[in-house]
């Protein structure tokens, strides 16, 4: 127990230490201070922030009853029409499920100038089969996907809700979004979708997603990920001797790879490497027919991470060539590589007035503000240079994408109320 005990104390203050390298202090116009204090003065605001609290039993049941409904990867269909019909019975004024599957709720502003979207997504990175039944302990929700990011979903709606029960009006129209395809190898294809030419025009966009209180994400990290492939005929490990075999290529493959890329990552913008899947092969006396690998980059450039994947493309190739070259018999082995995951990075200023806002909301509830890098829904929107800001879903939590994952209700009602006047100042409260 004491090993145990030791190893988690090194894994958290590891990741303290790898968190405290993105994180970055900025600022605060007293102007944007100043426009918190006078939305916090109206009346139905004032209502509004009692009332989140109150029903904060609400916003949890809601957080149990959407991570009840499985949405892995690529599986999201179910949650996404459970969430469209709960915002549906809050009252808005359209709603749809487009052609990628995002559900998305529309609430009209008195002045219809621009379009603010409030996201959260709706995938998890769990398997089908997995069990998500919510266990309860006191304040705390212990299931694979509790946090990341049901609870976000749970926050969209208790901040719809809101506004609906006091008739709270914005200028700008506001867009309600549960997106698909955030984890993985879903690789933002709900926002993607959202920013291409088929998509809604988007002014502003708030996304809900990982962090405690403080969180403002307003730089996104950038990644490409490939699927390498080694092909051969196979044979027996015996009778078949001398034939080229692909998961000796592959393992050269590596070597060469990580010799390269760890000097490479030793200097520079911090760019990171790994080969996160593996397999092929039919038996233990078999020659693989093939060797697949899927591997992840990342880097606050995106030079960097051109040229981290082109190390890897002639790391895989040396390793291709070196197997080739020691056959004894039978017909080459074939490399493949294939594009299998590409998210852009990007920084916005933090002069902007929604990254502004958002940490002058963090200050009102005596929170220091963190500008944070991550890999999030607003990577899409922040690449394109369009306002974009990922917040903390509030509370705390931990073990995120493992199967004990956990939340802690401590005064999670907060993450709702920064969420909403994030909101309200970023559509502008109308009067």
């Amino acid at each position: 127990m004491k090993l145990f005990t030791m190893i988690c104390l090194f894994l958290a203050f590891a990741t303290i230490n790898l968190q405290a390298q993105e994180l970055e202090k900025a600022e605060i116009d007293p102007k944007y201070k100043q426009e918190v204090e006078q939305i916090l003065k109206n009346p139905k605001v004032k209502n509004a922030m009692g009332f989140i609290k109150a029903n904060d039993n609400v916003t949890v049941q809601d957080n149990i009853t959407l991570n009840e409904i499985p949405a892995p990867p690529f599986g999201e269909d179910d949650r996404s029409l459970a969430f469209a019909e709960m915002m549906k019975k809050l009252g808005v004024d359209s709603i749809w499920i487009d052609e990628e599957g995002n559900a998305l709720a529309l609430r009209k502003g008195t002045k219809r100038d621009r379009t603010v979207v409030l996201d959260a997504h709706l995938d998890t990175v769990f398997p089908e089969g997995t069990d998500v039944k919510v266990r309860v302990n006191k304040d705390t929700l212990f299931a694979p996907g509790i946090g990341d990011d049901t609870r976000g979903l749970s926050m969209v709606l208790a901040v719809l809700r809101t506004l609906n029960a006091y008739k709270i009006k914005t200028e700008a129209d506001v867009l309600f979004v549960g997106t698909v395809g955030e984890e993985g190898l879903g690789d933002l294809r709900g926002v993607k979708y959202l920013f291409s030419e088929d998509g809604p025009k988007i002014d502003s966009w708030i996304s809900i997603d990982g962090g405690e209180l403080g969180r403002v994400n307003n730089k996104g990290l950038g990644s490409l990920r490939y699927r390498v492939v080694y092909k051969g005929p196979g044979g027996h490990s015996w009778g078949a001797f001398g034939l080229a075999n692909p998961h000796h290529a592959a393992a050269a493959g590596i070597r060469h790879f990580v010799e390269a890329a760890d000097k490479f990552t030793s200097y520079g913008a911090r760019t990171s490497y790994n080969v996160g899947r593996m397999g092929g092969g039919t038996s233990v006396n078999s020659i693989p027919f093939s060797s697949w690998m899927e591997i992840d980059m990342r880097s606050h450039s995106p030079a960097r991470l051109d040229s981290i994947a082109n190390i890897m493309k002639e790391a895989m190739q040396k390793g291709l060539e070196e197997q080739n070259e020691i056959r004894r018999r039978g017909r080459p082995l074939q490399l493949e590589i294939e594009e299998i995951g590409n998210r852009p990075s990007g920084e916005l200023s933090a002069d902007l007035p929604l990254i502004q806002r958002a940490m002058a909301v963090s200050e009102y509830f005596g929170v220091e503000p963190r500008l944070t890098r991550g890999s999030t829904n607003a990577n899409i929107p922040i690449s394109k240079g369009i306002p974009a800001v990922t917040i903390g879903r509030g509370g705390t939590g931990g073990w995120g994408h493992s199967l004990l994952e956990y939340w802690v209700n401590q005064e999670g009602y907060k993450g709702v109320q920064n969420a909403l006047l994030i909101l309200l100042a970023e559509s502008g409260l109308s009067d």
